[in-house]
């Protein structure tokens, strides 16, 4: 069973309070417009929250509760009319029986008609003076005023345009006694008086993944909802990572100065609309550890599962006070249970050992840990579908994805060492030293040493490997790996890393690619054993690299293997093209400024260089990507200045 990646009402996490919190707010100022931020990282819950507010105002009649979600209107019609339009729409839904409430719906729309078609009117005016809209605007001009005749904005085309062109007219006349700003006050005249007629007390708006929209989208949906500030008895709950829609601000209005006073302008004009903002807090040891075990469970026995049910409710008393202790207790569970089952106890186990590292590697965002468990579930069951289930330990893979999602090249060197017998001598030796039993009458240094698992003869057999000090600290979760055959759970989590499957091929190559995916001594220090590579040696170590090089999950500091391709291509210039191919291959929108520089000694083909700045020129032209823009900018500027 895979636990679904979405809004729910099973709280987890024990969000009730604030979702409770959010309704008293709302409540204390029912007459009064306002606006509440639900703030927090993608992933940490804040649709659940939103979940929840909405369940809280179910069963009040003279309360409507609208659910907006902009990403999935986004690239339809203008945000702005999208979320007006819906509004309304659930309006006469509640209201459909009363002429009143009809009649006014439609005043409200012809408001939001008039906004469709004065966004396209500088268009309309030039296709009317010459009949062919200028380049540019055809496009914006078609989805501002789609909905006018009942079309998507890919359904218009040219032989229809005449009939919008005309309704839209039509439209702009009607109202051409009033001046924008006089549309605006009464719309909100208007729409306020739709709240009187439909006997509303308070209209609630949830408006929901904001911070997954475009800069254009979110911009819309924002303005759309400052038209609503106004407005008595109308309330938003908007859920948004706060440095997301600061982003969209920035580049909606690009020309505006950084900062005005101690904020920024974006800073200053997110907190201009949300009145009241919240903030999910990250998720400490205790959570994080309760968390894993609730997601275990479930996963084992069913949201329907009295084992289930009775664990959420001790989780929401632990969690009422985190602090006080370290999650769930077994006698806690006993009394509530009669005994521990074997699935909770289970799961107990393995989320005591892998909470706290798994705290810190997922930044106590939720959504990190729930895709964890989710990969490590499915990990078990393709284990099981090939029939190899009952060899796999959930706490010995756990233990291994730990490394494979925080420390890659730690479970690149455990891939490769385990791959002939399914031991490691690196690893055993590792787990040997950090596990050592406390001894008496230590010297100074070493009982220092002895504090972190460590005496100084025990640290002089350290195998040297990358992020040692992340690797002890593993090494000492329990199970220990070292009486293990590692070769299904490598196998099982092959899909993110394909070192174990090419250990083979590369011989006696992979010490050499793992010193060229270090820090850039080891890689000067390769270098000679690198010139004197084979071709087809050389080629090999390439690929390796370069598939480092592509899992990266950050590209915006520079990712190992690099500087090992560097040195693979000045030695062996028939690689150099695909070098080249490799840096145009990557992401664009996630590179840093290391990608631009660091290649003209590396860089001898003349074929080579010329696609290089040609690459250089594209990233220089781009602009979904400043830093990188700005990079390539100064390294052309310094090329040509080099050449005078």
């Amino acid at each position: 069973m895979i636990v679904a990646d979405n809004e729910t009402a099973v709280d987890l996490l024990y969000y009730e309070p604030i979702a409770r919190t959010v309704v008293r707010l709302i409540d204390e100022k029912s007459d009064e417009p306002l606006t509440i931020g639900v703030h927090g990282d993608w992933g940490a819950g804040k649709s659940s929250v939103l979940v929840m507010v909405q369940q809280a105002y179910s069963d009040k009649d003279r309360v409507l509760c609208v659910r907006f979600n902009g990403w999935l209107f986004q690239g339809f019609e203008d945000a702005k009319a999208v979320l007006i339009e819906t509004i309304v729409d659930e309006l006469l839904k509640h209201r459909s029986n009363s002429t009143k409430v009809v009649d006014q719906a439609k005043k409200v729309l012809r408001r939001v008609d008039w906004m469709k078609a004065a966004r396209g009117a500088g268009a309309l005016a030039f296709t009317a003076a010459t009949g062919i809209p200028p380049i540019g605007s055809l496009r914006e001009l078609y989805d501002g005023l789609a909905g006018l005749v009942g079309k998507g904005a890919e359904e218009i085309t040219p032989e229809n345009l005449k009939v919008v062109s005309e309704r839209a007219g039509q439209i702009l006349k009607e109202a051409e006694p009033e001046t924008a700003p006089e549309q605006m006050h009464a719309f909100r005249d208007e729409f306020e008086e739709l709240l009187r007629r439909a006997d509303i007390d308070r209209l609630v708006v949830l408006v929901d993944d904001l911070d997954r929209c475009l800069p254009k989208t979110a911009i819309g949906t924002l303005e759309a909802i400052r038209l609503f500030l106004f407005v008595p008895r109308a309330a938003f709950v908007i859920a948004a990572d706060e440095g997301m829609i600061e982003y969209a601000v920035r580049q909606h209005f690009p020309d505006l100065p950084v900062a005005s006073g101690p904020a920024s302008y974006a800073r200053n004009y997110l907190e201009k609309l949300i009145q009241v903002p919240f903030r999910l807090p990250s998720l400490g040891y205790a959570e994080t550890r309760i968390y894993i075990a609730l997601l275990l469970v479930l996963n084992d026995c069913g949201e329907d599962s009295t084992e289930f049910n009775a664990l959420v409710e001790l989780a929401r008393k632990a969690l009422k006070r985190p602090w006080e202790g370290a999650g769930l207790d077994r006698k806690g569970i006993a009394e509530a249970l009669g005994s521990v089952p074997e699935p909770v106890e289970r799961a107990l186990d393995i989320a005591h050992r892998i909470a706290p590292i798994l705290t810190d590697g997922a930044r106590g965002n939720p959504r990190q840990v729930k895709r964890f468990i989710n990969t490590m579930t499915m990990r078990i069951a393709i284990a099981e579908e090939r029939g190899f289930g009952d060899e796999l330990k959930a706490a010995v893979l756990a233990k291994i994805m730990l490394a494979e999602r925080f420390a890659p090249e730690v479970y690149d060197t455990i891939a490769r060492g385990s791959a002939g017998t399914g031991s490691s001598e690196e690893l055993s030796a590792l787990e040997a030293a950090v596990r050592i039993p406390n001894e008496p009458k230590l010297a100074p240094a070493d009982a220092k040493r002895q504090a972190k698992g460590v005496t100084a003869e025990a640290e002089s057999t350290l195998p040297d490997w990358p992020n040692l000090e992340w690797a002890k600290q593993w090494a000492r979760i329990d199970p220990p790996l070292a009486d293990y055959d590692l070769r299904p759970y490598v196998f099982v989590t092959r899909d993110r890393r394909s070192v174990f499957g090419a250990v083979t091929s590369l011989g006696g190559l992979d010490d050499l690619v793992l010193r060229l995916s270090s820090v850039s001594l080891q890689v000067s220090q390769a270098e000679p054993e690198t010139s004197r590579l084979s071709t087809g040696d050389a080629e090999q170590v390439f690929d390796a690299l370069k598939a480092k090089v592509t899992v990266a999950e950050d590209l915006g500091e520079q990712p190992p293997g690099v500087l090992g391709l560097a040195a693979v291509i000045k030695h062996h210039a028939f690689l150099q093209p695909s070098f080249v191919a490799l840096m145009r291959s990557l992401p664009t929108a996630k590179l840093g400024p290391w990608a631009v520089s660091g290649w003209a000694r590396a860089l001898t083909d003349d074929t080579a260089k010329s696609e290089f700045q040609t690459l250089l020129a594209e990233w220089a032209g781009q602009s979904e990507n400043k830093a990188l823009q700005s990079a390539a900018s100064g390294a052309i500027n310094l090329g040509k200045g080099r050449k005078r």
